[in-house]
């Protein structure tokens, strides 16, 4: 894999290499009567670019995760269907850029966690906390794989407060993942922007970054703006692909509260926000 992860020195660049044909921001690879060889090539394709672009990791998902709520129902993905458009991918990367970037794989389910990392990755990025899937925690503890765990869930409503609620969900997630025997130092926390979240949800949880980090213990945050809907809401409805300049501002603010990886689309753009902000930030 490419060098170890080493918080506090910079901030990592995760790019997202998108599976899905139902992508909320359109750029999903496994589209246009695309066959499997055929996706590769282009999750290849768009994965060198990334790395040469400045990504430090490459993030394979192969179901949308993008909420109910917001965007609509969407057909679940069996685990089936998910390995076979995910682990082909996984594994090219893994051959061809491995010594670059590190491979994730972003999943809720526990064998393809597993598979994932068999094939190659070395970082499992689950959207529910491996709460929904303790197999995901699992995976990570028998690989040694660093685990992600992002704060989800149904629906927006938060009667303790959307601050108080994500801490104390991380803190529990953290507990479970290391009593299931994922050690410390390979877990990341993640407050789950735009997950289960409103735009004033979402503001304040960034606005609090800092605390949320201390509050649970220092593990290292990831933070995920990219394109997300309530960039749009604050930009005047922009859309989707018109959206990079809210992204950026919000890695810029997030790298000065302590972020220690951040996930996007649009990496060329993002690793030029990413030198300067971590030349001020971590002067």
């Amino acid at each position: 894999m490419g060098a170890e992860l080493r918080w506090g020195e910079r901030t990592y660049l995760m790019g997202i290499i998108n599976l899905t044909p139902d992508s909320f921001s359109g750029d999903g690879l496994a589209t246009g009567g695309r066959g499997p060889d055929e996706i590769v090539a282009a999750a290849l394709a768009q994965g060198r670019a990334m790395v040469d672009a400045g990504a430090d990791i490459l993030d394979v998902g192969a179901e949308s995760s993008r909420p109910r709520q917001a965007y609509g129902d969407h057909p679940d993905v069996s685990a089936e269907e998910e390995a076979e458009l995910a682990i082909p991918v996984v594994r090219a990367l893994a051959s061809d850029l491995g010594d670059r970037a590190a491979i994730s794989i972003d999943t809720s389910k526990g064998v393809v966690a597993a598979a994932a990392l068999e094939a190659g990755a070395t970082i499992v990025n689950d959207v529910w906390g491996a709460r929904r899937d303790p197999g995901t925690a699992d995976a990570a503890a028998g690989a040694g794989a660093h685990l992600v765990l992002m704060h989800n869930q149904d629906g927006a409503d938060y009667p303790c407060g959307v601050y108080a609620t994500v801490v104390a969900w991380l803190g529990e997630a953290v507990a479970a993942a290391m009593a299931r025997g994922v050690a410390r130092d390979r877990i990341i926390v993640d407050p789950g922007i735009g997950f289960g979240k409103g735009t004033e949800e979402n503001v304040e949880l960034l606005h609090r970054l800092s605390a949320l980090k201390v509050e649970l213990g220092g593990f290292p945050v990831l933070v995920g703006t990219s394109r997300k809907r309530f960039l749009g809401e604050l930009l005047g409805g922009a859309s989707p692909d018109d959206r990079v300049e809210g992204t950026a501002a919000t890695v810029a603010l997030a790298v000065a509260s302590g972020a220690d990886v951040v996930r996007v689309h649009d990496v060329a753009t993002i690793a030029r926000t990413l030198r300067v902000a971590d030349a001020v930030v971590r002067r």
